[in-house]
């Protein structure tokens, strides 16, 4: 990208892709017993909910066979 030679309003927006911060961040708070044993039940519930719901959506997505021992041959004699 060329340069301009005069003086551009807000010319450091198009420097701040190379500006380099000699500052570090402060170091993150390590999460406390309570937090952690917070996460891990959270995490506990929504998989075993999830698993509740396959468990008890399995037989819904059963394909439904029709009973044929007995009561077909005694309904088509019936018919007869």
């Amino acid at each position: 990208m060329f340069r301009r030679g005069e003086p551009v309003p807000f010319a450091f927006v198009a420097e701040a892709d190379r500006f380099r911060s000699n500052v570090t961040p402060p170091p993150r708070e390590r999460a406390t017993r309570a937090q952690l044993a917070g996460r891990v039940l959270a995490t506990l519930t929504v998989v075993a909910s999830l698993v509740g719901a396959v468990i008890l959506g399995t037989p819904a997505l059963q394909a439904h066979q029709p009973d044929t021992t007995g009561q077909r041959s005694t309904g088509t004699a019936q018919h007869r």
